[in-house]
């Protein structure tokens, strides 16, 4: 099915997403990758504040590429999410509510993921130009001094990506796998 959701996340949107839905997010979602979660994981620690209310919010794992000239962003395709699976259970119990990336997931995120009523979105790998032209505006508002993994808001209009993992643990990956096989069984 294909929906229209806005960001931040509304709590029953997200219940009610499936694995495999396709949607179009408009709204802000930030943006953190490897290093900004390392170093919110060890503000955490710290028991320092987050720079931004992770409550209901998108965490999108992409680092744009340098924007050429007249654009509001370079080049913006996902990174893969694995790398962020140590942290992405303590930003979930936090009140995370979706997170976009591409790949796999550990078996302790769909687990926080589904404690947590959340969701996994993917944004397609390669695409990241075409991903770029949804986004109308990008900041800075934190770890500038991480250059592309600095933590941005972006605000996004008609932003593609794919229900993979929803609120009740249906993975896409799983599912999609097993009737790939299944219709192949026939051939």
């Amino acid at each position: 099915m294909n929906q229209n959701i806005n960001a931040p996340l509304d709590e029953n949107v997200a219940k009610e997403l499936r694995s495999g839905d396709y949607v179009y997010i408009t709204g802000t979602i930030y943006t953190a990758r490897d290093a900004a979660h390392k170093r919110m994981a060890e503000a955490l620690k710290e028991g320092k504040e987050l720079p931004l209310s992770l409550e209901n919010n998108i965490i999108y794992y992409m680092g744009p590429s340098p924007a050429r000239d007249g654009r509001i962003i370079g080049s913006a395709g996902p990174t893969t999410a694995s790398r962020m699976d140590k942290y992405a259970p303590d930003l979930l119990d936090l009140g995370l509510k979706g997170m976009i990336g591409k790949g796999r997931r550990s078996k302790e995120v769909i687990d926080a993921i589904v404690r947590n009523q959340a969701v996994y979105f993917a944004a397609v790998g390669g695409a990241g130009a075409i991903l770029s032209k949804c986004i109308k505006e990008s900041k800075v508002i934190a770890y500038d001094d991480l250059g592309t993994e600095a933590i941005r808001e972006l605000k996004v209009e008609n932003f593609p990506a794919i229900v993979v993992i929803d609120s009740q643990g249906n993975n896409l990956y799983e599912t999609a796998i097993r009737e790939y096989c299944r219709e192949n069984r026939s051939v």
